[in-house]
This record gives structure tokens, C-alpha cells and sequence, in this order.
């Protein structure tokens, strides 16, 4: 089992994911279609080059949330979440763009039991993503509900 258990995590422990991705804009144009979101940065290279500040294509911030999540799954939630619970903030401090690469770190904020599961607790985590600048470019604070670890 690749994911912790809730009484394998402590507040403070930080995982450095190992998985990096550079986005494509192949990457961008499929989600930001499949989710029917018709905003020209996302979408129209010559608007973006014209007619904004950034010069290029923006990478949707919502593929971006999915894919820090996504790439800290095989180090902290594998097979030992239960459910994501809520997504508490999410910022973008920096913009990405086809051609970025990210990295992905997540710390443990917070833990709880659960009142009314007892095999299971709340975690928070908080997920940051870096470009290939080491600018910080997503954070994102979650809960989840986590597996504790059988008994025997």
C-alpha cells in the first residue's frame, strides 16, 4: 500500500513528490474543453498575446489543482483515503504556461479523529506546486478522510 495510514502522519511531516509533470498544451486545451470553460486564456493564443498581460495561453488553474492533487495521491492517500472532504483555499501566486514543469510538496497541518467514524481520521493537508523557477505557483489546503491502520 503506497499511502500512509492516519496514524503513520504527524503534523509538520512534509513528502517531496518524487512524480514532476510539464504541461502541454495539449494538457490545457483537452481540460479546459472537456469542462466546457470557454475563457479565451485558456484557449485563444493570439488574445492571450494581444490583449493581456501574459504574452501566451494561461494553463487552466483547475487542471492545475487536479494535478498537484493528483501527484501527491501515491505518497499520502493510495489506497487509505476514504473521501476528500473539502478543498479550503486554493491560490495561484504565479501564472503557468504550456512548456512549465512542475514539482509537488505536501505537508500535514492538521489531524483529527473522527468523532463519529473511529477507524478513521481528518487530515489536512497542504499542497504546493513548484515551477521549473522553484516559483511557487498553486496552494492548496484540503481535508480528508483517512484509514487508520487495521488492527490485527
Amino acid at each position: 500500500m503506497a499511502g500512509k495510514w492516519f496514524d503513520e502522519l504527524e503534523v509538520g511531516q512534509v513528502f517531496q513528490h518524487a512524480l514532476r509533470r510539464t504541461l502541454t498544451e495539449t494538457d490545457n486545451l483537452l481540460f479546459t474543453t472537456m469542462t466546457h470553460n470557454p475563457a479565451q486564456l485558456h484557449l485563444d493564443a493570439e488574445y492571450c498575446k494581444n490583449e493581456t498581460e501574459f504574452g501566451g495561453v494561461l494553463i487552466n488553474s483547475m487542471f492545475t489543482m487536479g494535478l498537484v492533487v493528483g501527484i501527491s495521491v501515491g505518497d499520502t492517500t493510495l489506497g487509505t483515503a476514504v473521501a476528500n472532504l473539502s478543498i479550503d483555499e486554493a491560490t495561484f501566486p504565479k501564472p503557468l504556461f504550456p512548456g512549465d514543469t512542475i514539482r509537488v510538496e505536501t505537508e500535514i497541518i492538521a489531524l483529527r479523529e473522527s468523532k463519529s467514524r473511529p477507524t478513521q481520521g481528518i487530515v489536512t493537508f497542504e499542497h504546493r506546486a513548484f515551477n521549473q523557477k522553484d516559483e511557487l505557483v498553486c496552494k492548496i489546503q484540503r481535508k480528508g478522510l483517512q484509514h487508520k491502520a487495521p488492527k490485527d
